[in-house]
């Protein structure tokens, strides 16, 4: 018998399985954007979107719903949760209707960032209504469960992507969305009940406008030098411009009597810690899954629909071990637990340095297996130690910084390693293209979908330009690859030396308290 009463709201359980609805909309978009890159490229069947242009298609989401998530956790916990939930459901449903018929890449990307604003307007609200209805002594097997619904996406992301691609126009991907919002809605207005901070302080609109356009500085400068090269003024001012206005954000944070992030939070290793490796993490992984599905599709021959099953694995693993990691923390400890879910996600990334054209495709899959169980044992505990170092009142906070640093972290994985991917590709591929028509040549030299499109018009040659290309791309995969692993490896550090051991149960009176936020007794 529990010795406290059960403070969680009475529907609490219906009310998760709505909000497991509601994130599947934000993610299963992502998932499915994966499949169809190979597909928005080709300039007949697709838009003939370049390497840049599809990773801003991913990056212009992700930077808006990254820099506006702040504002709106803070506005979600201000105005209403509920009421944002809706707001957020209806917007990303129009704005999906509206990338579905784009009629260019500028168009894509635009109409991405306004999914990215409804997308910002829902993920954070679905945190908080979990840390609202539930006892915090179920809070952490609510989140596995939230967290076992992103592997659920994950899983038919792909697949669903993969169908409709083989079977109607590109613009289906994004037109599948309305009706799961549609049905989102009518659950949320039904179901879910409305929460709000009974002490609501003011707005940090210039902390909100710093974040964004330093992230968009910083992340616009290192796909324009991993698409054109490094060596050149603009994209270092970029860079520089962005890291600039970042640190200026931080320092007014730290000046402000009502900042949009709390920064001195990070002291806190049970703070810091988990949200520190939740950035590792998506770093690492977006930018595995932003490669798989070029290596899927071009360098191995298959379907939409088949690399979207050769996700499966990761998926699976997702959904099986998320919403069993809360009894795990409480069996062995977040530190545990976390490092060994970090040491199979390192093992799976640095494996993939020895895939290559002619891998059984098996071992890939089954990759993606391991990396997928060591990511389902990491972000359920690290969301949870996020969450539980603040007050119910203000769970819009602490789910405003989970998943931002989720979101910055998997764009700047994009960024990064697509840069590494580009730059390495180039170098590789440039010395076979000699005696090819100008045009052709900055084609083929530019991504490896561009040497396809290029090999399509060369007749008996295209054989000897596509081999050249897949083995230039394998190579930029391996470099790629061992970035990530050796990112997620350094996850393993930051673990083994801050993160706390054991949880610290924090109910709905009080936040915590500095010796409890250390770990310490």
């Amino acid at each position: 018998m529990e010795p406290h009463e059960n403070t969680g709201h009475p529907r609490r359980w219906a009310i998760l399985g709505v909000l497991v609805i509601s994130l599947l909309v934000v993610v299963l978009d992502n998932t499915i954007l994966n499949v169809a890159l190979r597909t928005l490229a080709d300039p007949v069947h697709g838009l003939g979107a370049s390497q840049g242009e599809l990773e801003w298609a991913i990056n212009s989401y992700t930077l808006v719903f990254a820099g506006l998530l702040f504002t709106f956790g803070v506005l979600g916990d201000r105005l209403g949760r509920k009421r944002f939930l809706m707001v957020g459901l209806a917007l990303f449903g129009l704005a999906s209707l509206l990338s579905a018929y784009a009629q260019d890449p500028g168009q894509l990307i635009a109409t991405r960032a306004l999914m990215g604003v409804g997308g910002a307007a829902i993920m954070p609200v679905t945190l908080s209504i979990i840390s609202n209805v539930f006892d915090p002594r179920e809070r952490a097997k609510a989140i596995g469960i939230w967290a076992g619904a992103v592997g659920l996406a994950v899983a038919i992301g792909p697949v669903l992507g993969g169908a409709l691609l083989e079977h109607y126009w590109w613009g289906s991907v994004f037109l599948i969305n309305v009706p799961v919002v549609v049905l989102g809605v009518v659950l949320v207005a039904a179901l879910v009940p409305e929460s709000r901070d009974p002490k609501p302080g003011r707005v940090d609109l210039l902390g909100v406008l710093l974040s964004v356009v330093g992230l968009v500085a910083l992340t616009y400068g290192i796909i324009d030098g991993g698409e054109h090269g490094f060596g050149r003024l603009p994209v270092w001012a970029a860079i520089g411009g962005g890291l600039a206005v970042l640190a200026w954000f931080v320092a007014h944070e730290l000046r402000s009597d009502h900042p949009s992030l709390d920064v001195r939070l990070f002291r806190v290793p049970r703070f810091a810690a988990p949200v520190a490796l939740v950035g590792l993490v998506f770093f690492a992984a977006m930018g595995v899954m932003f490669f798989g599905a070029f290596y899927l599709q071009l360098v191995r021959g298959y379907s939409p629909l088949e690399s979207g099953l050769l996700f499966l694995p990761f998926a699976a693993a997702q959904l099986i071990f998320a919403p069993r990691s809360a009894a795990m923390v409480r069996r062995y400890g977040g530190r545990a637990v976390a490092a060994v879910g970090l040491l199979l996600t390192a093992a799976a990334l640095g494996a993939f340095v020895l895939i290559d054209a002619d891998t059984p495709i098996w071992i890939f899959s089954a990759l993606g297996f391991v990396q997928g169980a060591g990511m389902a044992n990491i972000m359920p505990p690290a969301t949870e130690s996020i969450m539980s170092a603040l007050p119910r009142e203000k769970a819009g906070v602490g789910s405003a910084v989970s998943n931002t640093v989720r979101q910055v972290a998997g764009a700047l994985g994009v960024a990064v390693l697509g840069s590494v991917l580009s730059a390495v590709y180039r170098d590789h591929v440039t010395p076979t293209l000699a005696g090819l028509p100008t045009p052709a040549h900055e084609a083929a030299r530019e991504s490896i979908s561009g040497a396809y499109a290029v090999a399509e018009r060369l007749g008996p040659a295209a054989p000897r330009l596509i081999a050249a290309a897949n083995d230039s791309f394998v190579v930029a995969m391996h470099w790629a690859a061992g970035i990530s692993a050796l990112v997620a490896a350094l996850g393993i550090v930051i673990v083994l030396r801050w993160m706390p051991g054991r949880p610290v149960l924090v109910t709905e009176t009080r936040p915590a308290t500095e010796r409890e936020l250390a770990g310490t007794p």
